[in-house]
């Protein structure tokens, strides 16, 4: 049971200089023809926010109400399959194809 934890250690320590020197290594110099980059600009990450907002909800025996007049879910899942307005229709594309019935 000592033998692989006394092997594991004595892999670790043999292996820490070469660590310690890894990270304690000072920054390359720029050469004396070399130019220097342009500082970086500054963009907050809070430039788009947009506030919430409460919306507005509708009674949900309205809203299942609707659903049931204008079909049901099938409405909606044939939705679902059309196409977006931003995306373009190929032609062998399968979602343009007739349904089956």
């Amino acid at each position: 049971m000592f033998k692989p934890l006394l092997a594991y250690g004595l892999v670790l320590i043999t292996a820490m200089p070469g660590l310690s020197a890894a990270q304690s290594s000072a920054p390359a110099a720029p050469a004396a023809g070399a130019q220097a980059s342009p500082p970086p600009v500054f963009r907050s990450v809070m430039e788009g926010y947009k506030p919430y907002t409460e919306e507005a909800t509708v009674n949900w025996k309205e809203a299942n109400d609707t659903t049931a007049r204008i079909g049901g879910w099938r409405t909606y899942a044939k939705e679902a399959r059309q196409p977006q307005a931003s995306e373009p229709a190929s032609p062998g594309d399968a979602r343009n194809a007739p349904a089956k019935p």
